[in-house]
């Protein structure tokens, strides 16, 4: 997972208003779009993390040995420097790498032709 935003920014960074707004034409809109795609891949990355933790989980491990698994450690701080979901999905975002539609305005615009 690590590898697929090696080119995202890992901290949050100004962004363009202009430019979130281009593809939809409307700020709210772009930002409805990336908080429903940042959601996704927040729950893409708990799915695939604990994924990778349930391969640690052993019913008769002790208080002790639970604690003291490096590997276990270092997989969650790998997941921790990942970049924000949030950041992600914007990135993806202004790169049109989402796929969104709005029924809605696709109805008016039919209408008014």
């Amino acid at each position: 997972m690590a590898n697929n935003y090696q080119n995202i920014p890992s901290t949050t960074i100004a962004r363009d208003f202009k430019a979130l707004e281009k593809e939809t034409g409307n700020l709210y809109e772009s930002i409805a779009i990336i908080s429903k795609r940042a959601n996704q891949i927040a729950a893409q990355m708990k799915e695939e993390l604990h994924g990778k933790l349930d391969e640690f989980n052993n019913d008769s491990d002790t208080l002790e040995e639970v604690f003291e698994n490096r590997e276990q450690i270092e997989i969650s701080m790998a997941f921790e420097r990942l970049p924000k979901p949030t950041l992600i999905a914007t990135e993806e975002f202004l790169n049109e790498k989402v796929y969104h539609r709005n029924p809605e305005k696709e109805k008016r615009l039919a209408e008014g032709n």
